[in-house]
C-alpha cells in the first residue's frame, strides 16, 4: 500500500469531497444486456440481489457437478442467491428440509470438529452449529516449517483432538466466487496462486475426490467464475437502483474498470463510490430512502476516520495515526475492497466464545491470542499475524454475516464495529444512512 494513501483521503475531503455530495451529476449511460447473455434476479432481506454474465451460465458444467465422494458441487457452498456465498438462514433452510443431509453438511469441514457425532438430528445441529449460526467453514493449515511463532495454548470450546498447535482450526466464510474481475488476492489469507489452482486445491480438500479434477474441468470452473458479476438490484424502500440515474445493478458492474492498484498512490481519490451521486437531490416517491443512500455513499467516501494499530496498514504507513475515510481501505472503485492485495489486521480475530483462541507467542518473545493467525499461516511471519484481505462489498445484503469469521451478523453490526474501533463518532442517523447505502451494494 502507498505511504501517500491515507494522507491523499484527508486531502480528498476538500480537494474532491464536493463532488459526491453536490448536484444532479452526470447521467450514467443506460446499460443494455446484450442477447446470449446471462442475468438472474434472487430476493434478500433487503430487495433483489442481481447475477449478470456476459455468456450462458450452463448449469450442467462442472461447477454444479459432482467431483468427489461425498455428493458436493462448488455450488454446494457457492449459491447465486446467496451472493455466491452461503448464508446462516438458508443453511437452516437446508439443514431442517433435508433433515440435516445437505451435501453442505459433511463433518469433514462442516462440523465443528470433524470427529463430531452427528448420528442424529439433534447431535448434528449441535455438531454443525458454527455453519448454521455464522456460516463458517472449518479448514486447517499446517504450521509453516519457517514459522517465527508457535502456538503456546488452546482454548477450544468444541475440544476437538484434531485441532492440534501444528493444525490450528481456523473457521472462515467461504468468499464469493463471482465479481472476481476485481480480485486483490486469492482466500482470506492469499496463499493461492492462481483460480486454477484454487479450484483444484478446494475440489480435493472438500469434495474428497478420487481422482484430481482435470485441467478442462479446472479451466471451465474458473471460466464461469470469472465471467459472474454479482449485485444488488433492488432495494425494498430505495426502488430500482438503476433508476432516477442510479448505477445500482450488476450490467454496471460488469462495465467497471480495473486493474491492481487501479486507486492507489499518487492517483487515490477517496470518492471511490458514485454510484448514486444523481440521488442527492432526486423527488419521486422513493426520494426519502434514495437521498439516504447518497448521504451514506458520501459517508462512506468523506467521514474521517481515525485509523490507529492496524497491523498491514500504519507499520507499513510508519504512521501511528492516519486519519483517512472508509475509502482508504475499500478503494476499488464502485467495488471496496482494496485494489492492492493488502493484509490488514482490524481485531476481528480477537478471542470469542464460539471460535477456538490460540495463544501465539513470537520468536522475540512478544505474544498474541487470536482465532485465526491469518496471513503468518502462510509466510510463517509473526508480522503477518491475524492480517486477512479486504474484500469487495458488491451484493454485501444478500451474504451475512460480515468480515472473515461471520463475526458480524448485520451491516449495522460492521457500521458499530468500525465506529468504536476507528472512533468515528458517528450520529444514529449517520449509521442509517451507511447502512442504506451499504445495502445498496
Amino acid at each position: 500500500m502507498n505511504r501517500h494513501r491515507a494522507l491523499l483521503a484527508v486531502a480528498g475531503l476538500v480537494m474532491s469531497g464536493c463532488t459526491a455530495c453536490g448536484g444532479t451529476g452526470s447521467q450514467p449511460p443506460t446499460v443494455t444486456p446484450p442477447p446470449g447473455t446471462f442475468r438472474e434476479t434472487s430476493p434478500d432481506a433487503s430487495g433483489s440481489v442481481e447475477t449478470f454474465s456476459q455468456t450462458q451460465v450452463d448449469r450442467s458444467g462442472t461447477f454444479f457437478s459432482q467431483l468427489g465422494t461425498n455428493t458436493r458441487t462448488c455450488n454446494t457452498c457457492h449459491v447465486a442467491s446467496d451472493g455466491w456465498s452461503i448464508t446462516p438462514a438458508h443453511l437452516q433452510q437446508r439443514f431442517q428440509s433435508t433433515q440435516g443431509t445437505d451435501p453442505v453438511f459433511r463433518a469433514l469441514d462442516g462440523a465443528n470438529c470433524p470427529s463430531a457425532d452427528v448420528s442424529t438430528l439433534a447431535a448434528a445441529s449441535s455438531a454443525y452449529s458454527q455453519l448454521l449460526n455464522f456460516g463458517l467453514i472449518r479448514m486447517t493449515l499446517p504450521m509453516p516449517a519457517n514459522a517465527e511463532f508457535s502456538i503456546i495454548s488452546i482454548n477450544d470450546p468444541y475440544q476437538c483432538p484434531e485441532t492440534t498447535a501444528s493444525r490450528p482450526a481456523l473457521y472462515r466464510r467461504p468468499l464469493p466466487s463471482t465479481n472476481l474481475k476485481f480480485l486483490n488476492g486469492i482466500m482470506w489469507d492469499g496463499r493461492e496462486p492462481d483460480l486454477k489452482t484454487q479450484a483444484k486445491d478446494a475440489t480435493m480438500v472438500h469434495t474428497q475426490p478420487t481422482t484430481p479434477p482435470t485441467d478442462a474441468q479446472l479451466t471451465q470452473i474458473v471460466n464461469l467464475e470469472t465471467s459472474l458479476f454479482t449485485a444488488q438490484s433492488q432495494d425494498n424502500l430505495a426502488g430500482d437502483l438503476t433508476a432516477q440515474g442510479g448505477s445500482g445493478g450488476s450490467v454496471f458492474l460488469s462495465a467497471q474498470a480495473f486493474a491492481p492498484g487501479i486507486n492507489s498512490g499518487s492517483g487515490f481519490n477517496p470518492n471511490a463510490f458514485t454510484l448514486y451521486t444523481n440521488w442527492a437531490t432526486v423527488s419521486d416517491r422513493n426520494a426519502t430512502a434514495q437521498q439516504s443512500v447518497a448521504r451514506g455513499e458520501v459517508l462512506f467516501n468523506t467521514l474521517p476516520m481515525r485509523i490507529t494499530n492496524v497491523t498491514g496498514f500504519n507499520d507499513v504507513q510508519g504512521q501511528p495515526l492516519i486519519v483517512g475515510t472508509c475509502t482508504t481501505c475499500h478503494n476499488t472503485p464502485n467495488v471496496g475492497g482494496d485494489s492492492m492485495p493488502d493484509r490488514m489486521d482490524i481485531g476481528t480475530g480477537s478471542p470469542k466464545p464460539n471460535l477456538p483462541s490460540y495463544l501465539i507467542q513470537c520468536n522475540d518473545g512478544t505474544q498474541v491470542a487470536t482465532t485465526d493467525p491469518g496471513r503468518a499461516m502462510v509466510t510463517g511471519k509473526c508480522a503477518d499475524m491475524s492480517k486477512v484481505k479486504i474484500p469487495g462489498m458488491r451484493g454485501l445484503a444478500a451474504r451475512p454475516p460480515y468480515f472473515h469469521n461471520g463475526s458480524a451478523a448485520t451491516l449495522i453490526d460492521v457500521v458499530n464495529f468500525d465506529d468504536q474501533r476507528f472512533n468515528m463518532l458517528l450520529t444514529d442517523d449517520q449509521k442509517a444512512d451507511l447502512v442504506a447505502f451499504m445495502s445498496t451494494l
